[in-house]
C-alpha cells in the first residue's frame, strides 16, 4: 500500500516518535510505502510530499517539532478545496491517510472520510482537551516546561516580593494551568472554565501578604477570562477554523494586581516554549503507542477511527467521537487545586 501522513495544527514534542512509528512499523514490517505531505493541509493542496523511509526517520525519538513542518490551512476554507484534496491523493496513489492533529485537523479528517478517504487519526494536542483520548502526547512535556518554569520563578518572586503571573497556554480548557499550577505550588490557579473575579484574585494576594507571605504565584491559562463586568480584556485576530489568536490575559492580570493591591507584579508568558524542544519520556512511549495503533488500523483495513488512551490501553474509536466535545478540567481536580490557593 502507499501511505500518506500529515500533521497539521500546531505542533508539539511527539510528533516526530508518531512519524518514527508509522515508518518503522510500516515500511519495516508490513512493507508499505510512506508518503508525507508537507505543513499539514496545505501540502495536501498544493501537493508537496516527501517519501519517508527507516533511513530518514532514524534519530527521530527524541526530536522536537515535526519533520514534515505543520501549519493551520482549512482546504474546506475554498470552494473547491475538498476536490483538490481528492485530486492530490489520487493523482499521488495514496491508499490511505494517517492524519496527526488537533480538533480542527481530525475534523477535516472526519469530513474527507465521509467524503470516500480512507482515514485513520492520531489526536495531538498540549491542551489536552480531545475528549475520546485520556491523555494527549505533548500535554506532559508542556506541563513539566511549565512546572520548571514556575519552579525558578518562585524564587526570584520571593527574593523581590513580588507577584509573578505565569500565562500558559489553553485556549478553551486549562489542562495545562491546572497540573503545571498544582504540581508548581501556584497561589492561584485562573482556567477557562471558571470565570474570575479579579477583586477576589487581590484580595487573596493580600491575604497571602497579611499572613506573612511576601509573594504571589499566579498561573494562568491563556483563554482564562473574568466574570462579566469585572475586567476588561482585549480580542484579536482569528485563523482559519476561525479561533481568535489568544495571549494577553497575563499583561492585564499583572496590570490589575499591581494596581489594586499596590504589590510589584510582573508576567511571564510561556507562550510557544511549552511546544518545543525533547518530549518527555512518558510522551514518547505514548507517542511510539498511537503511531503503532495507527499503523496497525490501516494495515487491518479499519478506516474512519482515530487511535485513543483509555486507562493504560491502546484502543480504536470512530473519529467523530473523538472530537465531538471539548475535554474540561475536571471540577473535583480543580477544588484539589483551590485548597492550596491564597
Amino acid at each position: 500500500m502507499r501511505i500518506g501522513m500529515l500533521t497539521g495544527g500546531g505542533d508539539c514534542p511527539g510528533l516526530n516518535a508518531v512519524i518514527r512509528a508509522v515508518v518503522r512499523k510500516g515500511e519495516g514490517q508490513y512493507g508499505h510505502t510512506i508518503l508525507g505531505y508537507r505543513h499539514g493541509w496545505r501540502g495536501v493542496l498544493t501537493g508537496e510530499s516527501m517519501n519517508l523511509s527507516e533511513d530518514n526517520v532514524r534519530g527521530l525519538l527524541p526530536r522536537g517539532g515535526t519533520i514534515l513542518g505543520t501549519s493551520r490551512t482549512n482546504p474546506y476554507k475554498t470552494d473547491d478545496g475538498g476536490l483538490r484534496v481528492l485530486s492530490i491523493l489520487s493523482r499521488d496513489r495514496v491508499d490511505a491517510l494517517i492524519v496527526i492533529g488537533g480538533e480542527d485537523t481530525l475534523g477535516v479528517a472526519n469530513r474527507l472520510f465521509h467524503d470516500g478517504v480512507r482515514i485513520v487519526g492520531v489526536p495531538k494536542t498540549i491542551d489536552n482537551d480531545l475528549s475520546g483520548t485520556d491523555f494527549t502526547f505533548g500535554f506532559h512535556t508542556a506541563v513539566q516546561i511549565a512546572t520548571d518554569a514556575i519552579d525558578r520563578l518562585h524564587t526570584t518572586a520571593e527574593s523581590h516580593d513580588r507577584v509573578m503571573v505565569v500565562e500558559v497556554m489553553g485556549r478553551h480548557a486549562g489542562w495545562i494551568a491546572t497540573y503545571a499550577g498544582m504540581a508548581g505550588g501556584a497561589d492561584i490557579i485562573l482556567i477557562p472554565e471558571e470565570p474570575f473575579d479579579i477583586d477576589e484574585i487581590c484580595d487573596r494576594v493580600v491575604h497571602r501578604h497579611q499572613r506573612g507571605a511576601n509573594f504571589s504565584i499566579v498561573v494562568t491559562a491563556e483563554g482564562a477570562v473574568p466574570k462579566e463586568g469585572t475586567m476588561e480584556l482585549q480580542t484579536g485576530d482569528v485563523d482559519e477554523f476561525g479561533h481568535v489568536r489568544l495571549g494577553g490575559i497575563g499583561n492585564r492580570l499583572a496590570a490589575e494586581i499591581e494596581h489594586r493591591t499596590g504589590f510589584e507584579a510582573r508576567m511571564t508568558a510561556l507562550g510557544h516554549v511549552l511546544r518545543g524542544g525533547s518530549p518527555t519520556a512518558y510522551d514518547r512511549v505514548i507517542a511510539t503507542r498511537f503511531g503503532i495503533e495507527a499503523i496497525d488500523a490501516v494495515h487491518e483495513g479499519d478506516y474512519g477511527v482515530m487511535v485513543a488512551l483509555r486507562g493504560t490501553e491502546i484502543r480504536r474509536i470512530r473519529i467523530e467521537e473523538g472530537v465531538a466535545q471539548l475535554k474540561t478540567v475536571d471540577g473535583h481536580l480543580f477544588d484539589a487545586a483551590s485548597v492550596f490557593f491564597g
